[in-house]
Order: C-alpha cells, then sequence, then structure tokens
C-alpha cells in the first residue's frame, strides 16, 4: 500500500492534462474520448450488470494459478466481493467503453474475464466487434458466461484456459488483434510473456491497454520495459492503465495524463 502511495504521488507530480498535450492523436484521444462528460444510455447497462453481481449472496470456487496451469490456490470467495475487490471500478468501465466505441476495433482479445465487468464495456463499445475473453477460473468463468448472455453481450467468445499455454498454442502471428486488455496476472514476467507472444499481432491501429502499472515495483518495470519497446510509438500512464500504440507514423513520445 506504501508503494503504490508514492507512485501515486509522483503520478500526480508528473500528470497533466490534454492542454499540455502538443500531439493530435493524443489530443483528440483526451478530448473527444477520454473527458467526454456526455452521458452514454449504456453507463445504465453497466451499472446494472454490475448491481446484479453485488446483489448476489452466493458463493463461487474461485482457482488462481501459478507457472504453467498449475493451480496453487483454491478458495470459496462471495461473488459481491469479487466485484468490490477485483472487478474493474464504475468509472474505469465508463472509460473502457468509450475508447472501444472511439477506436471501434474489430477485433479486441480480453486475458482475465473475471465476472465479465470489463468484458460488458467492450461488448457495448462496439457490438459488432469480434471478442475473445480467456479465463483462467472455470467457476468465475461459468458465472462471467451466464452474466454476460443475460446482459445480451452476444458477440463475446469465452475460453476456459491458461493463458501462456492459450497464446502459444493458438500462434496468434498470423492474426491482427485491434485490441487487447490485459487483467489476467498482475507480474512482471507474465505481463512481459504476453507482451512479446502477442506483438506479431499488432497493427498501426492497434491499441494495447495493461492494468494496474503501478500495482507494484515490478510491476512499474515490466511497463517501464514495454513503454520503451522499439514497436512502441505512443504510451500513455492513467496510473491505473498503461495504453500503447505502434502507429507507424508517430514519433515516439510518453504521456502521462490525468482522467
Amino acid at each position: 500500500m506504501l508503494f503504490q502511495i508514492k507512485s501515486y504521488l509522483k503520478f500526480l507530480w508528473h500528470s497533466k492534462n490534454e492542454h499540455a498535450v502538443h500531439s493530435p492523436f493524443v489530443f483528440n484521444l483526451l478530448t473527444k474520448c477520454f473527458y467526454d462528460k456526455e452521458f452514454k444510455p449504456e453507463y445504465n447497462i453497466l451499472k446494472n450488470y454490475r448491481n446484479e453481481l453485488l446483489q448476489n449472496k452466493n458463493t463461487i470456487e474461485v482457482s488462481d494459478f501459478g507457472a504453467g496451469s498449475r493451480v496453487f490456490k483454491s478458495n470459496t470467495r462471495p461473488i459481491a466481493k469479487i466485484v468490490k475487490t477485483a472487478g474493474i471500478s464504475p468509472k474505469r468501465a465508463e472509460l473502457l467503453y468509450r475508447i472501444v466505441n472511439y477506436f471501434q476495433p474489430e477485433t479486441i482479445l480480453e486475458i482475465g474475464t473475471s465476472l465479465g465487468l470489463a468484458t460488458s464495456a467492450l461488448s457495448l463499445g462496439n457490438s459488432k466487434a469480434k471478442i475473445t475473453t480467456l479465463e483462467g477460473c472455470p467457476e468465475t468463468a461459468k458465472k462471467a458466461q451466464l452474466q454476460l448472455r443475460k446482459f445480451n453481450c452476444s458477440n463475446v467468445k469465452s475460453i476456459i484456459t491458461e493463458f501462456n499455454s492459450y497464446l502459444e498454442i493458438c500462434n496468434l502471428k498470423s492474426k491482427i488483434c485491434d485490441l487487447i486488455y490485459f487483467d489476467g496476472n498482475h507480474s512482471k514476467k507474465a505481463t512481459l510473456d504476453y507482451f512479446e507472444l502477442l506483438l506479431p499481432t499488432t497493427a498501426n491501429e492497434t491499441v494495447w491497454i495493461f492494468d494496474d502499472i503501478h500495482w507494484s515495483k515490478e510491476m512499474e518495470e515490466a511497463w517501464d520495459i514495454i513503454r520503451k519497446h522499439p514497436k512502441v510509438t505512443v504510451s500513455i500512464d492513467t496510473f491505473q492503465w498503461g495504453l500503447v500504440f505502434f502507429r507507424y507514423e508517430q514519433p515516439k513520445q510518453h504521456f502521462v495524463i490525468r482522467t
């Protein structure tokens, strides 16, 4: 907790808003997407999706995974508690919706479904997108699948799998992923492994979003390596998220942005 407080104070010191941004691409993203205050009808759906889970008094068996597909921890957790402690916040879900709605990606990959709170935002952002979401815990994935169907998120394909195995076996090098949301394993090694495995899927308009980049010292180290990678041209640190872009025409720039 102390580490995150120090990181946040450092973030506040360096962060800017749209008035300090001189890149037209990033300026438009901030003014037309990040800072868009207009209410969207889809926000009510996101709210209802969350509230129904918060009112669910049931528990599910949650499995966490170590290296490979080896389960190293399994315990029973209340669904409502998972939403409160591990789910995307309402503000972030609305921002994720706006990002998808702004860029209109045709193919989306989510690493880490949990109960589908972020997945529903991805789905509502572009109902025509083909979304693949990966989850390692079978019980959590099943609950998310039921909830997504109930809220008509019909463009989502849910896969229960260990992340590294899926990315390696499927060999996605010949595919393009327009947007990837990384929220599955908040460790330096796993984050960098996913980054390297998925680099061949990038194109000029690709958007990658990494969750919890300031969660720990090692996650900050992973984020620093990612944003400095030669293929990454534009990176945005919003404290909670790190966004990276691979736009060939853009000079390499890094932004620390308050949202």
